[in-house]
This record gives C-alpha cells, sequence and structure tokens, in this order.
C-alpha cells in the first residue's frame, strides 16, 4: 500500500495524484463481490459505533457547542441503521434483475446488471458533518465503489478526525479524506469522478455543477431551499406548534429539511405563536448555557441571524422572542429562537433559506393562498402538512412539487431507508438513501441474451417476401 499523503496539505497536484492512484485501482478491480463491500461497510459502520465519544467531542468544539444527544439521534444512529439497512439487503440488490423481453426477440431475455461506477467524490457539508458524509460513502461503498471525500472546512476538527479515522480502518485506494478549504474544494470538484455527490446551498450547488458539467461527471446535489411547514384550519393548532418548534430548532434550525415558514390559516396567529413559545421552553427553558440547545457554527453565520432579523424589523415585522431576555445571548455561540409576525415578499427571511432558528409565521386566508405561496417560490426540499382533512391533505400533495413530505409531523420523511431522499429543481436532482442510494452509484447495464434459435436471423439481407411477412407478423403481436 502506498503511503497516503497528508491530505491537509494538498495541492492542486497532490489531488490529482490521488486521483489518478484510485482511478487506477478502480481499473484493475472493477466490480468488488458481496465479500468485499460488506467489509467494507462494516468497517465503515465500526467508526460510528466504536468512536463516538471521540466524533462527539470533535463536532461540539467545531460548533462552539453540539448537543450530544443530537449527534446521537440526528448522525450516528441515522448512518448506523442505512447500513445496517443496506447490509440486509445488499446481496438481493447486487443480483442482475429479469427484465420482460418483447415477443419479437423471444426466446432472447433482457437482464440489468448493477455495475460500480468507480471512483466516486463526496463533497460534504458542515451541519451535519458526520451523517452527510458517511451516509453517501455508505451508499457508493454498497455499489461497489471507491470514495473520495471532502468534508466542510467549517469543522476542521471533525474533519480531521475523520481523516485520521478513514486512514485507520480503509486503504488508501479504497477510501480517502480530503481536508482543505474551499480552493480545494473547488479543485476537488473539477476533477473527473465518475458520479459526484454535493451537499449544501444551492448557490455553491450551481458551482460545483457547472464544474462537473466540464467532465460530463454526473452529480447529485442535496441543496436546501424555504422548506415550508402548512397547519391547514383542520389541525391541532398547539399539535402543529409542538412538532415545527421540535424539527426547526434541532441543531438550532441548521438543517436542510428544516421548516423554514409556517403557514396557516388568518386569525390562528397568536394561538400559534403561544403554543410554539410554550413549546420551545418545555424544549429548552430560557438559559443560554442548556447543554440541549446547539449553538451557530461560527461568527458569520449567527451574524447572518441577526441580519434577517434587523431587514425584517426595519420593513415592518415584528419579532416574538421566545426567550425572555434575548440580550443574555449576546455573548454566546447560540442563537435566541424567535418567530417573526407582519413579513413580507421583499424580506430577506422571506427570500433566503434562513438555516437557523429564525421562524416566519405568515396568515394566508384560505388553502388556495397556502399553495400559490408554495408555488410561486422555488420548489423546496421539504414540505409538511398538519390537518385531518384527507381531501385538502391530497390536494397539497397533488398540487405541490417538495423533494418529500411529512404529514403531520416534520423532518421523518428523511428516516425512511425504504424511500429515497432527494430534492426537485431548485432544492437538488437525484436522490439516495437505501436502495436509492445503491442504483445512484450504479450503472445498470442492460444485457440481451440472444439464443441460437431466433427469428432475428430473418430480419437481415437479402430483404425479400421473407422478411417482410416477419415483420408483418411481428407488428400483429408489438
Amino acid at each position: 500500500m502506498d503511503m497516503p499523503l497528508p491530505t491537509a496539505m494538498l495541492g492542486p497536484d497532490g489531488l490529482s495524484a490521488v486521483f489518478s492512484r484510485m482511478r487506477e485501482t478502480t481499473r484493475r478491480d472493477p466490480h468488488p463481490d458481496l465479500a468485499q463491500r460488506t467489509d467494507r461497510l462494516k468497517r465503515l459502520r465500526a467508526i460510528v459505533t466504536e468512536e463516538a465519544g471521540a466524533i462527539e467531542a470533535a463536532i461540539s468544539a467545531d460548533f462552539g457547542h453540539r448537543c450530544v444527544q443530537e449527534t446521537r439521534l440526528a448522525e450516528a444512529f441515522i448512518v448506523e441503521v442505512g447500513i445496517s439497512h443496506t447490509l440486509r439487503h445488499l446481496k438481493g440488490w447486487m443480483k442482475p434483475k429479469r427484465v420482460k423481453t418483447e415477443f419479437a426477440f423471444l426466446p432472447g431475455r433482457n437482464r440489468l446488471m448493477p455495475q460500480p461506477l468507480g471512483l466516486v467524490g463526496v463533497v460534504a457539508p458542515w451541519n451535519y458533518p458526520l451523517q452527510l458524509t458517511l451516509a453517501p460513502v455508505a451508499a457508493a461503498l454498497a455499489a461497489g465503489n471507491r470514495v473520495m471525500v471532502k468534508p466542510s472546512e467549517l469543522t476542521p476538527r471533525f474533519s480531521a478526525l475523520l481523516a485520521e479515522l478513514v486512514s485507520r480502518r480503509f486503504r488508501d485506494d479504497e477510501v480517502v479524506v480530503i481536508e482543505g478549504g474551499p480552493e480545494v474544494a473547488t479543485a476537488f470538484s473539477g476533477l473527473p469522478f465518475d458520479h459526484l455527490l454535493f451537499t449544501g446551498s444551492t448557490r455553491v450547488g450551481r458551482i460545483v455543477a457547472q464544474a462537473a458539467a466540464k467532465n460530463l461527471t454526473p452529480v447529485t446535489l442535496e441543496l436546501g431551499g424555504k422548506s415550508p411547514a402548512i397547519v391547514d384550519a383542520s389541525a391541532d393548532v398547539a399539535v402543529a406548534a409542538e412538532r415545527i418548534a421540535f424539527a426547526k430548532l434541532l441543531n438550532a434550525g441548521q438543517t436542510c429539511v428544516a421548516p423554514d415558514y409556517v403557514l396557516l390559516p388568518a386569525g390562528h396567529e397568536n394561538a400559534f405563536v403561544e403554543a410554539y413559545r410554550g413549546a420551545v421552553a418545555k424544549l429548552f427553558g430560557d438559559d443560554p448555557g442548556n447543554p440541549d440547545y446547539t449553538a451557530i457554527v461560527c461568527a458569520p453565520h449567527r451574524a447572518r441571524q441577526q441580519a434577517l432579523i434587523d431587514d425584517a424589523v426595519a420593513k415592518g415585522a415584528k419579532v416574538v422572542w421566545t426567550v425572555a431576555d434575548p440580550t443574555r445571548w449576546s455573548n454566546s455561540a447560540k442563537f435566541p429562537p424567535c418567530i417573526l409576525l407582519d413579513t413580507t415578499p421583499d424580506m430577506r427571511v422571506r427570500q433566503e433559506e434562513i438555516f437557523g432558528p429564525i421562524l416566519p409565521v405568515v396568515p394566508v386566508q384560505s388553502a388556495d393562498a397556502a399553495i400559490a405561496t408554495v408555488v410561486a417560490d422555488e420548489r423546496p426540499l421539504a414540505l409538511y402538512w398538519f390537518g385531518t382533512d384527507e381531501a385538502a391533505r391530497d390536494r397539497v400533495m397533488v398540487e405541490t412539487v417538495s423533494g418529500g413530505v411529512t404529514v403531520n409531523d416534520c423532518i421523518v420523511h428523511l428516516a425512511q431507508e425504504n424511500q429515497p431522499f432527494g430534492g426537485v429543481g431548485a432544492s437538488g436532482m437525484g436522490a439516495y438513501h437505501g436502495e436509492w442510494g445503491f442504483r445512484t452509484f450504479s450503472h445498470l447495464k442492460p444485457i440481451f441474451h440472444r439464443p441460437n434459435l431466433s427469428g432475428l436471423g430473418f430480419m437481415r439481407p437479402p430483404y425479400g417476401k421473407t422478411f417482410d411477412r416477419m415483420l408483418a407478423a411481428l407488428r400483429r403481436f408489438a
């Protein structure tokens, strides 16, 4: 095994050297068998299960404070469940699939053979650095690929730890972690991978897609957007507020599928605000020192939250804090949760993905208006609907387009391994999780087997009456 290059010091030439080495190994061993893939997945899972304490400490240090239970639930648990699900089903996923053969080509037969793409690149974000790095890596390994990973520079302690842990358990021709800043990420995205998965903002996603397009590299983009929570007239407002509060403030709102704003019938604002404030008080209390509440990852991101509020207030919005004295939080790495009322479409908070604990509550006059509000914006990564009116629910499902939906709760659709997870339009393209991840990182090669006895021989020159009779017969069965 070659000695790995010190990834934190890689320049463009070093990055290309790592890529070339892994590409060459991929070509020598293009189709790892079930035993090899299973072994790699178990080694990946061991990183999560055996190094939990170090991982939790590194992520918390990067954030300034990250609630340990959130790391365990929303990161480690999701990865462990995903890998366990994959291990149970991988043998079946790898088998060639029978495909129907049209009458004209019988007794031939069709098969689809899943084949590894080769060398996959994964560009991971900072907000869930463990889950959003290792979940796509697991899918790529299950499909038989080698993987190069570029974690976020905003979580440097975790990135360095991950590089160390991966180097202990994987050969440098199986999985490699590349550390570095934006310039490294730019060079990484420009490598001619066989597939590239990027998780992050829509703005950066466009840049990554452009870089990949130069090599005709297929991409999966897991982005974000303004995911609405629609509280129908048939909903229990208190229940909806409680569930929205948990989902909104998980990771202090730094979640791609967090509810970004709430649409509810006009006149229900006060009931929702009071229920939401009560739910937040129950979840996190009033103390910035509460260990259950996570910090904003860095000072610029905290400043951006305040800038969103300042812009909204300057344009007429009203802030409702869920804490008694927000000034107590001024010297904290955390940002106090709040609701914004009387927002308008020209405010930044209504235009940009918030990615923090600010929740605009927008009253609408009808279900038509709620749907129109969602449809007028870019297609979101997630949509949440609360209520008991099935006809109203089904109408929203049909008339809006989003990456995924949870009904009468938030976020939970993301954890379903038997369903794909991904965006649509500006919120992303492609999907993974479960078998969809296996398919994303596989080439489903169509194979036609022709037997010796076949009518195809009559369809060749020299053409004559036999050809005409055969073609006429086949058309009758088409």
